[in-house]
């Protein structure tokens, strides 16, 4: 379930209140009359089936609601209600396979902004994994894919693709490229300083690296994972199960590519920096792709699922 705390102006309170009261999935409706103060005007409140909640928060959008008031969406842990067993009950699909747009929209736009965290987090990211392809630990590697936050930004590309959004495609390139060219700039002078004390040679690049050569040899089962994992950490976001993404991130080389092709590049071995670079760019596309696709499938499902919904209506 929902929580919506929404501040109305008294002239719209009568029409959100109808929209509350004839939307499928709703309940424990409240409305405190002139209670806001900033801006002024009359408080609603309302629970609501997370698989009802994305209709409801739309017509709320249509209503101006967010222009001349506010919308505020909380999870409900625990509901002990009849009432709201009722609704869920009556509301059409089920909650965990709901999406709210307008929260994955805000997520992904904040997830997809080059800020200084994303920067930091990022290159620390690639550091490990540099350290986990030289000294060739598949360990490192997998901790240095649980870092890396580059899988919101590639969130924000899909999003924007499927809500026709093209400032936000350009905002989560942005960050997304821009990301992963500082974090190879700061890997290369990183594994540069540890040459200097003698930690990294050329000798290691140069090694056979069972365990990690992989990074450099992208094939056809690379961007298959990497489709598959895009799947996987949409549906994560999607339906709020955000554990799931742990999984997703030590599923894909993206980290781990930009580490080796900028520990290559640093040695000027350019076989492995290409490779590295084919890998990154092959694991980039499929989740993208995968993400666009699995988000166009779930809109197209919830459509069918409310014109059902609606045709069965007295």
């Amino acid at each position: 379930m929902l929580h919506l705390r929404l501040i109305t102006p008294a002239d719209r309170t009568d029409d959100v209140v109808r929209l509350i009261e004839t939307t499928v999935g709703t309940t424990h409706l409240v409305v405190l009359t002139g209670a806001a103060r900033n801006p002024t005007g009359d408080v609603v409140m309302c629970d609501v089936a997370r698989e009802a909640g994305d209709e409801l928060i739309g017509g709320l959008r249509e209503l101006g609601v967010d222009r001349t008031g506010s919308i505020a969406v909380e999870n409900i842990d625990l509901s002990l209600s009849e009432r709201a067993d009722t609704a869920q009950d009556e509301a059409p699909g089920e909650g965990a396979d709901a999406v709210l747009w307008e929260h994955l929209a805000d997520a992904t736009h904040e997830e997809s902004t080059l800020t200084v965290t994303y920067v930091a987090f990022l290159a620390v990211a690639t550091m490990l994994a540099a350290c986990g392809v030289m000294l060739d630990n598949a360990i490192l590697i997998v901790g240095a894919m649980a870092v890396g936050p580059e899988f919101g930004p590639l969130a924000g590309i899909s999003t924007a693709l499927v809500r026709k959004a093209p400032r936000l495609v350009w905002r989560s390139l942005w960050a997304l490229l821009a990301g992963f060219a500082a974090a190879m700039v700061l890997t290369a002078g990183f594994s540069w300083l540890l040459d200097a004390f003698g930690l990294f040679e050329k000798s290691m690049v140069e090694a056979a690296r069972p365990n990690t050569a992989f990074i450099w040899k992208p094939d056809w089962m690379s961007f298959v994972v990497a489709f598959l994992a895009g799947i996987a950490g949409t549906l994560s976001l999607t339906s709020a199960k955000s554990g799931a993404l742990i999984g997703v991130a030590i599923s894909v080389t993206t980290v781990p590519a930009a580490a080796n092709a900028a520990v290559a590049l640093s040695y000027t071995d350019y076989s492995q920096t290409w490779g590295s670079t084919w890998q990154l760019l092959a694991n980039l596309g499929g989740i993208v792709l995968a993400g666009t696709l699995t988000l166009l499938a779930q809109k197209a499902f919830w459509t069918w699922q409310r014109e059902r919904t609606t045709a069965q209506l007295p």
